[in-house]
């Protein structure tokens, strides 16, 4: 029999584990499956380019992992059984049980909107393709001169005011942000984004807790309120919450812990990678949700399974930060350098050359993701088939 290997999600995570996967085993050893709502790959990374009405490349999964051995289903994930080792789904055919032998669980993340009175009847999010969509809609609606405030001061909400701000010049635009603007940049860093802001003409409410957003404003701790035609909600993300409803060792915000290898804790046949996993980085500080993260997290997860699978060494890459890639709009960027547990240098690229090199990454990331087979060894080995109970007591690295 074939061991069957279940991957939910086709983000950057989902879908680069399944091709590596497919390209260390033999196909007639293991049935890889990769289980997805949307038929396409989304370029998370660039939903603030879909919001302000930039087209992206049409990236069908069908098409990406033909001829690779992975079965794509498309369907939506219900529930997660691990102690039977099934997963419930529904399509269009209706709901239905996947057993597995292995899980790989990237169902990532979606917004979060921190339990703030009026945020999700009132505000837009770009945590996915389908609220990129919807913010695409109210923004082609708005009038020149109306008002636009981005919550959050993080990545995303960076790249999220300038890409609105160049888009729609006629339109003002506002960021809200709990901090200083660029507080966790080198000066430099800080700098040239200031410099941005200014040339763009968006407005930096610094040091602001927005406790309430209604149809035309938001409100702050200190009783301010400050127009908003079109509130932009980007103050973090939540994990999906099926993990949660499992017997899984989860943490409080419902991440699933691993190991080094991105092995459950409590379940050695179910991995976890990207936003869903907790994986401790250098310094013993947990990896943030990001592209950057969830990359790496999906190569340690592949080599780890193939590894116990057919009896070869287990990774013992270590998983580190070298930069933070800032889009500022499509003319301007800002590349902050920064140690391996992610804490910014002196060192920045600014301008149209990190413009540039961000865009090289963005492409780089798809392309990977499109090509999930290529670039790695060709030498696919046979799995060892494991007497019961082996593989729960296999070694685990520190």
């Amino acid at each position: 029999m074939q061991h069957r290997i279940i991957v939910l999600g086709a983000g950057y995570a989902g879908a680069i584990a399944a091709g590596r996967l497919a390209r260390r085993l033999r196909r007639e050893d293991v049935a890889i499956t990769l289980v997805n709502a949307e038929p396409d790959f989304v370029e998370r990374v660039r939903m603030h380019q879909l919001a302000v009405g930039q087209d992206l490349r049409s990236r069908p999964l069908a098409e990406m992992f033909a001829g690779t051995g992975v079965a794509v289903r498309l369907a939506r994930v219900t529930a997660v059984d691990v102690d039977r080792r099934t997963v419930a789904v529904t399509d269009e055919d209706g709901a239905a049980e996947l057993p597995y032998d292995t899980l790989v669980y990237a169902l990532g993340s979606a917004w979060h909107d921190q339990g703030v009175p009026g945020t999700t009847e009132h505000a837009a999010e770009i945590a996915g393709r389908p609220g990129a969509l919807r913010l695409r809609e109210r923004l082609a609606r708005l009038d020149a001169g109306a008002s636009v405030v981005v919550v959050g001061g993080g990545l995303t909400g960076l790249e999220a005011a300038t890409e609105i701000a160049e888009a729609r010049p006629d339109l003002d635009v506002a960021l809200a942000a709990r901090g200083r603007l660029g507080d966790r940049l080198s000066p430099k860093g800080r700098r040239h984004l200031r410099k941005v802001f200014d040339k763009l003409g968006i407005t930096v409410h610094d040091d602001v807790a927005v406790t309430g957003v209604g149809a035309d404003h938001v409100s702050t701790a200190d009783g301010t309120s400050i127009p908003a035609a079109l509130t932009v909600w980007t103050t973090g993300f939540a994990v999906h919450p099926i993990a949660r409803a499992t017997a899984l060792e989860v943490t409080d915000t419902g991440r699933i812990v691993v190991d080094a290898t991105m092995r459950s804790v409590s379940h050695p046949d179910v991995y976890a990678i990207g936003d869903a996993a907790l994986a401790m980085g250098p310094g013993g500080k947990p990896l943030r949700m990001s592209c950057a993260s969830g990359t790496p997290m999906a190569w340690q997860a592949a080599d780890a399974v193939a590894a116990r699978l057919t009896g070869g060494k287990l990774p013992e890459v270590p998983l580190r930060y070298f930069n933070q890639c800032i889009s500022l709009g499509r003319r301007e960027g800002l590349i902050q350098y920064v140690t391996a547990d992610d804490r910014s240098v002196r060192s920045a690229l600014t301008g149209r050359l990190a413009a540039g090199y961000k865009e090289l990454v963005c492409k780089g990331a798809a392309w990977s993701v499109a090509h999930p087979t290529l670039g790695l060894p060709t030498r696919r080995r046979r799995v060892v088939r494991e007497p019961a109970g082996q593989a729960a007591a296999a070694t685990t690295p520190a």
